[in-house]
């Protein structure tokens, strides 16, 4: 019998009288699937509270060390984890795989055996997601996805922090992503079941989720009393959304696709057009980076209705509690 997924399990469960304490001490996060609805509350409050008051966690990990393998470009990613470790008083290495893929040069057992002994945390961006799995099966230390091609969970929990500051609670909010069903998507998606929130997916036919993710989130939304839908129609996705979300439609190793992509997405591009059929207090959202003009048009990516760099910002933030979660910094779900 296949294992529910940790959020079903805790809601099937008996409420507990007082909220406990949050912690993920020693844990691995390689999917959004491995927290609980409590877990990832509890990670949200705590990112809003680093964010507000900076100087009180600036020395929360101190001494603390921590390793970046990165097989993959990155902007975004790689500061804000350097800058999240570093502003907490601890110290961020980073090893560039890019042209040197991990488990080449030597085994994933014999990496993690030997990093396990000199730092406190692994960071993984990689391409297959089973180099996380591995990696987190051989060291001792928690291991952090900071991205594969399955998911993306870091990313996907800065994003609903952002959509937490604009509108509060997020329970029967309407979520809309179109473009690509990629990891991303599918971070997204188990995101927003957590959290109660409603979740519209339009992707070309052909580029829908992996169907065991949508399967999965679903199992979530069941138990949390959100819906997860799957549509071809990029207006019907969109009408009444509260946020529209894209990402670029290549994801990185799928270079090659770009030229047949092309023609298959550019019904899904988010144009004023398209974006006139959300709510009208709807907020537009992407990873970045951007294909300009491709994916977005330029009038609403920097326009009134883009949080996209309020996205940005909160990746740092959001990856602090995080860090601080997963090294035995617990905190209470407000």
């Amino acid at each position: 019998m296949a294992t529910k997924p940790a959020a079903v399990q805790e809601l099937e469960s008996p409420s507990p009288e007082t909220t406990p304490d949050v912690s993920l001490a020693g844990r691995d996060l390689c999917s959004v699937a491995d927290l609980t609805t409590t877990e990832l509350a509890g990670m949200l409050a705590l990112a809003h509270d680093v964010k507000a008051n900076p100087a009180a966690y600036r020395w929360a990990l101190d001494a603390k060390q921590m390793v970046m393998f990165f097989e993959k470009a990155s902007l975004r990613t790689r500061l804000t984890f350097q800058t999240a470790m570093n502003t907490l008083g601890g110290s961020a290495l980073f090893v560039d795989q890019t042209q040197s893929p991990l488990g080449e040069r030597e085994s994933l057992a014999d990496i993690a055996r030997n990093v396990e002994r000199w730092v406190q945390i692994i960071v993984l961006r990689t391409y297959a997601h089973e180099t996380i799995t591995e990696m987190a099966q051989y060291a001792s230390v928690p291991v952090v996805n900071a991205l594969s091609d399955l998911e993306h969970p870091c990313q996907a929990i800065a994003d609903f922090m952002t959509l937490e500051e604009r509108f509060g609670n997020l329970r029967g909010f309407n979520f809309t992503y179109v473009g690509d069903g990629n990891n991303v998507c599918h971070s997204l998606m188990l995101t927003a079941a957590l959290l109660g929130a409603h979740c519209t997916v339009g992707t070309p036919k052909n580029y829908a989720p992996k169907a065991d993710v949508v399967a999965q989130a679903r199992a979530i939304a069941n138990v949390t009393g959100s819906n997860i839908m799957l549509v071809n129609d990029p207006v019907a996705a969109v009408t009444g959304a509260d946020a529209v979300y894209t990402d670029i439609c290549t994801s990185m190793g799928f270079e090659h696709e770009a030229t047949k992509r092309a023609p298959i997405f550019k019904p899904y591009q988010v144009n004023e057009a398209l974006m006139s059929n959300a709510a009208p207090s709807a907020v537009f959202m992407h990873c970045l980076p951007a294909h300009r003009n491709a994916e977005v048009t330029d009038a609403v990516l920097d326009g009134p209705q883009s949080v996209v760099f309020d996205q940005a910002e909160n990746r740092m933030h959001a990856q602090k509690a995080l860090l601080l979660m997963l090294l035995g910094k617990g905190t209470k779900c407000l």
